[in-house]
């Protein structure tokens, strides 16, 4: 690759895409690692088991459109929520081929359906999680399949950027086991992985943190200047930046 400069690197991370799901625009500037369990995988067998499956928060859809492709049978009904208005278009478009209906709820909303509608519920990496709702929509006897990302990611990416100590580890399985308990629903499945993100240049960076917002909430490239200068010298130096994210497998099922 022809080197850039600090201000050009700033500028491509600037103008990256970031609506939706897709990270391929990452694809030699930032590398992540996957989970051992296999989202997709595990979801496309439960989506060939339900009759009706929710995905919650579904992005551009692209995670419950691979899931479905790779499905042996489609539930009869698949229905999937997103509260971001470009993602929304996005999903649509991405799903109208499986015979998915998206609609379109802000995150902190209620599910607008009614109560046992659906046997299996999903989300891979909700922002907001309301364990309440989720029980709610599930039949006896559906399941919940998530993909969480875990609290405290990217800590070492948060800390160098803001120069500030982030707030200690928690445990992930507990979190998610007390908030699947308190909602009553029964934990069949949890798992941890801490995972390795690796930044090749500051433009990734720079549009990973316009993409998935949450990690450093108040970002925004003129803010932090002087930190993503500092942070280009050490890429610069050092080839690369590695940081960690968590991911958390949660499988509950309703009594």
């Amino acid at each position: 690759m022809v080197a850039r400069t600090f201000e050009e690197l700033l500028a491509e991370g600037a103008a990256a895409p970031v609506d939706g799901w897709d990270f391929s625009w990452f694809q030699g500037r930032a590398s992540e690692q996957r989970p051992s369990w296999g989202y997709s995988r595990l979801l496309a067998d439960r989506l060939s088991r339900a009759g009706a499956a929710l995905d919650v928060q579904t992005g551009g859809g692209e995670v419950l459109a691979e899931a479905l492709t790779r499905a042996a049978r489609r539930p009869a009904v698949v229905v999937a929520t997103e509260g971001w208005a470009p993602n929304v278009e996005l999903a649509a478009r991405n799903l109208r081929r499986h015979g998915a209906a998206v609609v379109a709820v802000a995150d902190r909303d209620g599910l607008p359906f009614q109560a046992g509608a659906f046997d299996l519920v999903a989300s891979r990496h909700p922002a907001v999680l309301d364990w309440g709702e989720i029980a709610r929509v599930l039949a006896p006897g559906g399941t919940y399949l998530a993909q969480h990302v875990g609290a405290g990611s990217h800590r070492r990416l948060v800390e160098f950027l803001t120069g500030a100590t982030a707030e200690p580890e928690v445990d992930h399985r507990e979190r998610a086991a007390a908030g699947a308990a308190a909602a009553g629903l029964t934990v069949v499945d949890l798992r941890h992985e801490a995972i390795r993100t690796t930044f090749y240049d500051v433009g990734a960076v720079v549009a990973f943190l316009r993409k998935v917002v949450w990690t450093l909430p108040d970002f925004s490239v003129a803010r932090y200047r002087p930190r993503l200068a500092a942070l280009h010298e050490h890429i610069r130096a050092e080839g690369a930046f590695t940081s960690y994210t968590h991911r958390v497998l949660v499988e509950a099922r309703k009594r």
